[in-house]
């Protein structure tokens, strides 16, 4: 690492906007390349929606906290999925709804919501008790049965649409978007460990708000875009697709390379409970009401600020761990 093994506040800071920035750019277009790949080889929209965007969209996420579980920094990785996967349903749907209704079809229903409501509960179980290989090695085997199941499930045929196949130039854009993000995700987890170590952060805390919502400004942005054309399809398959891969995929990653405890118990207990109310909440809006509105967006947005609030603070932590705990009788 160098110089920047050890940088100082001016240097982190540098490291973390420099890395955000080829966060955003590098990952949009290693989406942008995969799916103009997975067009031109013509596979199904389902696949190019919830797997395809939904994992290029879930690489920062796959790298920071991976590189963070080899570092040995269990809480930051952790800290990184847990609050992107509140950050997804939350503040980056939450945005989305308030520019356009969000329709819930009957196949986002019965495939990708029920599928990405386990996988985020699955990953919640088992960060009770710390993260081990055997748990790892589970959250991938669910990761190829859920991938097995929405591509099965969601086949169709794919019509020529006459445009040239530019095959090369879009493996050549999804490859750079991929370097980048590396890139990206390595400044991004050296500015963010000096800054928790600068002011005695938790990693967790860090994770959980600061790199989290970095990794998600790939979401965000396709989110937004998205909706200003009208595809909410892809928006919901995206952000289930990708919480999905953050709790499976970036789940098994940090278990399989640095398994261990989670130190910080704001994070094991406060920030994990509110992952998983988080998705249950989304989840009862699609089946229930049909639909995201402006209504259930104001109240997405505003679980987001209660659950950083929760997340900041040696005192407030202390005071939401006990009260988690009174409500889940000490489960976690």
């Amino acid at each position: 690492m160098g110089f920047l093994a050890e940088p100082t506040l001016l240097i982190a800071a540098i490291e973390i906007l420099v890395g955000l920035f080829l966060l955003a750019k590098a990952a949009d277009l290693f989406v942008d390349g995969a799916v103009n790949v997975a067009r031109g080889l013509k596979i199904s929209p389902v696949v190019i929606g919830a797997v395809i965007v939904g994992f290029g969209t879930s690489a920062p996420e796959l790298l920071v906290s991976g590189i963070a579980a080899s570092n040995g920094d269990l809480d930051l990785g952790v800290g990184n999925v847990v609050g992107s996967n509140v950050a997804n349903l939350t503040l980056v749907l939450g945005a989305a709804a308030l520019l356009v209704p969000l329709l819930v079809t009957k196949g986002v229903l019965s495939r990708e919501a029920p599928l990405s409501l386990f996988a985020v509960c699955l990953f919640g179980f088992f960060t009770r008790n710390g993260l081990t290989r055997l748990e790892g090695a589970i959250l991938l085997v669910a990761l190829v049965v859920t991938l097995w199941l929405i591509i099965s499930s969601g086949r169709v045929e794919i019509e020529d649409d006459g445009a040239e196949p530019r095959l090369g130039k879009d493996l050549l854009m999804t490859l750079g978007g991929l370097v980048g993000t590396v890139i990206g995700a390595q400044l991004l987890v050296w500015g963010a460990t000096a800054v928790a170590e600068e002011f005695g952060l938790g990693g967790g805390f860090v994770g959980f708000t600061l790199v989290a919502m970095g990794t998600s400004l790939p979401e965000l942005v396709t989110a937004v875009a998205a909706a200003r054309k009208g595809a909410t399809d892809l928006i919901l398959g995206n952000l289930l697709g990708s919480n999905i891969f953050n709790s499976l995929a970036v789940g098994s990653a940090i278990s399989l390379i640095g398994p261990g405890q989670i130190s910080d118990d704001g994070l094991r207990v406060v920030g994990v409970i509110c992952m998983i109310v988080v998705a249950v909440v989304a989840w009862l809006f699609m089946v229930t009401r049909k639909r995201v509105h402006k209504v259930e967006a104001i109240v997405l947005l505003a679980v987001w600020l209660v659950s950083v609030v929760l997340m900041a603070g040696d005192s407030v932590d202390e005071t939401a761990i006990a009260m988690m705990r009174s409500l889940t009788g000490d489960f976690f």
